[in-house]
């Protein structure tokens, strides 16, 4: 499939969209401007790839919305050669995105198929996270621990503690937190024992689960 003008055209139309929204990271920006999400959905939804809105994708799951996408990745203040750890791999956008912006992404999937699936897609069309892990996300991936940041894309019932653990001192991890409908946290590590929360609006995600499918 081909990223044509016509989807570049559009990807510069959903940038203005998101800043009129109120991102301001100028790398987010530039990353959703370069990064072609048209790739990352089934066919039938080409036609809607660059609104501001999610849709499905396979094993019941979705691709979180350009806005979404934009914020969690603009609390991560993202650096260049950062480790971030991604916690749902999903369809690899938000991990594209990461990469694009030139962060060393280790990224866990608990679903095999979308892990089969995006393990070999991502490099096909050259994002390439540092690893891709197929397990429980709530365990995140101590091997390569610490991580300067930690970015959960799926609705956690509660903050896990071993992911916080994970986190190198004045590390940052942006998860949203709740059942139904979830709040944006920011959680910044200022000592092993003492951490930051700071709060953000309702969003929704598909939860995060502990079981391997």
């Amino acid at each position: 499939m081909q990223d044509s003008f016509k989807h570049k055209g559009l990807r510069n139309k959903l940038v203005l969209d998101l800043k009129t929204k109120g991102i301001k990271d100028d790398s987010v920006l530039e990353a959703v401007k370069s990064v072609p999400r048209h790739l990352f959905m089934d066919s039938g939804f080409l036609d809607h790839a660059y609104q501001d809105k999610a849709f499905p994708i396979a094993s019941g799951q979705t691709i979180s919305q350009p806005f979404t996408v934009a914020f969690q990745t603009e609390l991560l203040n993202v650096k260049k050669d950062h480790k971030i750890l991604e916690i749902g791999t999903g369809s690899g956008y938000q991990a594209a995105i990461l990469c694009h912006m030139g962060a060393k992404v280790y990224t866990i999937e608990r679903i095999k198929e979308l892990f089969r699936k995006t393990s070999v897609f991502l490099p096909s069309i050259n994002y390439r996270p540092k690893k891709m892990i197929y397990g429980d996300g709530y365990l995140g991936y101590s091997e390569e621990a610490p991580y300067d940041s930690i970015i959960v894309t799926a609705g956690a019932s509660e903050i896990p503690e071993k992911l916080i653990n994970q986190l190198k001192i004045g590390g940052r991890m942006v998860i949203p937190v709740g059942e139904e409908v979830q709040k944006m946290k920011l959680v910044i590590k200022i000592s092993e024992s003492d951490f930051e929360t700071k709060i953000f609006g309702d969003f929704q995600f598909v939860p995060m689960l502990k079981n391997i499918k």
